[in-house]
């Protein structure tokens, strides 16, 4: 017969299952907000590969706001991007905020920067 009971007592489920449930919150709501943003960086090097130097910015950013619609890109505008011009090459960048409400009045701010340079 054993001596020692092996196995994981109440107490040491339930905080496990509270790091878990924390993990799973934050991971619900960031991962979809980091999808976008990889979606964006999609999207403007696609606009900037297909531009080129007699391409205006007002042109860069209409072809933006087409390939946002079809990605179903929300929290950037075409208006929102700097286009600008780099040794004959069009280059786009942006820079934008996402805010999200955790619990309460606790918020998780995330800053995106990017550009089709990189």
């Amino acid at each position: 017969m054993k001596n020692k009971q092996l196995g994981v007592t109440l107490t040491g489920l339930m905080v496990s299952s509270v790091l878990i449930a924390i993990v799973a919150l934050f991971g619900l709501k960031v991962v979809p907000e980091v999808m976008e943003y990889r979606t964006i960086m999609s999207a403007i090097k696609k606009v900037g590969s297909a531009s080129n130097a007699s391409t205006s910015v007002a042109d860069v950013r209409k072809a933006f706001d087409r390939q946002a619609d079809v990605d179903y890109i929300t929290s950037l505008k075409g208006e929102d991007l700097d286009v600008t011009k780099d040794g004959g090459a069009i280059v786009i960048s942006f820079e934008y905020e996402k805010r999200i409400p955790l619990v309460a009045n606790a918020i998780l701010l995330l800053e995106f920067t990017g550009s089709s340079k990189e």
